[in-house]
């Protein structure tokens, strides 16, 4: 047996190499923390990023900052959080498409959205609005349906760009329906939606923000939201799910963090991720940007989660014929 006066200074030795990660967990955070997102500044990812950033701020003394990554279909910006040092102070704000979509979009992307990323917490889901020109005899999900297939061929629908959520939304409900549309990619959702006013497409998934002022003014007909339940700032426009069985989805923004980031730290930003998305201030803030506040799942709930995304969205894109772009 080794004697005990040797057992002592082995002890020692083993506890102040474990000190640092600990200290890293007990103290965290201790310096200045980077969230990065990918995509330019002022859109709704980086506005929650920010928003984040200031809850965090509050709840943890140190300074959160946003960093914008853009490009490459968010691969820039995703890949340098991938790389970076799993200490929590690189973080990223990830996307349904980044993470869901890309794997199967993109012919070869260099990071791994379940394997090379530790989720943390849900901050919130983007519905979307199916709406239609005022012109068309089409009043409800039913009638659309209906008119699609008295009609093969002559309804349109637009969408931000091949493999955007507009397009992969109008594929989902053609397969759960169907019914044939064809598709008309634009640079955004703006320029759809103002075809879609003026008469050269039919139909358009738009997010909820840019889309109920023309629902409002009566320049574009609502017929359903993509989230099983009614969004708060639209209660009056039905789930298109009461009708199409299956159809429940809508981009969704995740903190994440690199995979290797210690435990007590992603345990103690969900803690606080959560809190906020969950007080009144948060669920105020996010329900009035036509958001649906995440609900407080936990960090492995989340990562079967986005093993899930990968799956059933890699099959959506490859039905859209999107899929393998160089």
């Amino acid at each position: 047996m080794t004697p005990r006066w040797l057992l002592a200074p082995i002890l020692a030795m083993t506890l102040l190499a474990a000190a640092p990660e600990r200290a890293r967990a007990d103290d965290y955070p201790v310096r200045n923390v980077v969230i990065i997102v990918p995509f330019t500044p002022a859109g709704s990812t980086d506005i929650l990023a920010r928003m984040c950033a200031q809850a965090l701020e509050a709840r943890l003394g140190k300074t959160f900052v946003v960093e914008n990554r853009p490009g490459a279909g968010q691969q820039i910006g995703v890949n340098a959080v991938a790389k970076a040092e799993p200490d929590g102070y690189t973080l990223l704000m990830a996307t349904s498409s980044a993470m869901g979509v890309n794997p199967t979009l993109y012919k070869k992307i260099a990071y791994d959205p379940v394997k090379d990323f530790t989720p943390i917490a849900m901050v919130a889901h983007l519905p979307f609005i199916l709406l239609v020109n005022p012109a068309l005899p089409i009043n409800n999900v039913a009638e659309l349906a209906a008119y699609a297939k008295a009609n093969p061929g002559k309804l349109s629908y637009g969408s931000g760009g091949v493999g955007a959520s507009h397009h992969l939304y109008g594929e989902l409900f053609s397969s759960l329906t169907g019914i044939k549309m064809t598709h008309v990619p634009y640079k955004g959702t703006v320029p759809a939606l103002n075809d879609l006013i003026a008469g050269h497409i039919q139909v358009l998934f738009s997010d909820a923000p840019p889309a109920l002022p023309q629902v409002k003014a009566g320049k574009a007909r609502a017929l359903g939201v993509t989230t099983a339940k009614r969004i708060a700032v639209a209660p009056d426009i039905a789930p298109i799910n009461d009708t199409v069985k299956g159809f429940d989805t809508a981009p969704w923004q995740m903190l994440m963090a690199p995979h290797g980031t210690p435990a007590p730290v992603i345990d103690r930003l969900h803690k606080e991720i959560a809190a906020y998305v969950a007080s009144p201030e948060g669920q105020k803030k996010l329900t009035d940007m036509g958001l649906v506040p995440g609900a407080p799942t936990r960090p492995a709930e989340l990562a079967t989660f986005v093993a899930g995304e990968v799956k059933a969205w890699g099959k959506i894109v490859t039905e859209a014929g999107a899929a393998g772009i160089e």
